[in-house]
């Protein structure tokens, strides 16, 4: 399932976090498309950056949250320091809801989009959709995957409704 720690390449990703730590030239990478939800065949030049932002739900994840994998490298072992931005879980939620039925009407309607299925449904419907696959496969993944990676984090930076960062816990 989409977003689930087995739906990532994960290899693949440490292997590129290696070859970066290593000062290998000239890396390409797949790009990722929020319109189908999957990566691209487009490729991005990477060559020896000074500052590099990997950002994703699996990025604190352990060999403990990938037991149909097992590995002894993770993405975190490449990381100098890393940020959790966290809100209360009803709270995502609603941020989620909202930003479907505001993706319904702009990037659900392009041509190959993931969800463009969802356009034909009425606002309720919609609704009622997007609380449901909060539900099932958002929350659940929240739940299960996500939040327990929040305690490895560096910085936890705490967001209200309002987006606005209300809280800010540093690991010592």
């Amino acid at each position: 399932m989409k977003g689930f720690p087995e739906s990532y390449d994960i290899k693949r990703l440490v292997e590129f976090m290696s070859d970066v730590k290593a000062g290998k030239l000239d890396l390409e990478v797949p790009i990722y498309s929020h319109i189908t939800y999957d990566i691209t065949d487009e490729l991005r030049k990477v060559d020896r950056p000074d500052v590099l932002i990997i950002e994703g739900l699996n990025v604190l994840q352990s060999g403990m949250d990938y037991p149909h994998d097992p590995h002894r490298v993770f993405v975190s072992d490449f990381l100098d320091f890393s940020i959790y931005v966290d809100a209360e879980t009803e709270t995502i939620e609603q941020w989620y809801v909202e930003r479907f039925l505001k993706f319904r009407q702009g990037a659900f309607t392009k041509p190959g989009s993931y969800f463009s299925h969802y356009t034909q449904l009425s606002v309720d419907e919609a609704k009622q959709k997007a609380k449901q696959i909060w539900h099932d496969i958002n929350g659940l993944n929240l739940e299960l995957n996500i939040l327990p990676t929040r305690e490895r984090a560096h910085l936890i930076l705490h967001k209200g409704v309002n987006h606005l960062v209300d809280k800010v816990s540093l690991r010592k």
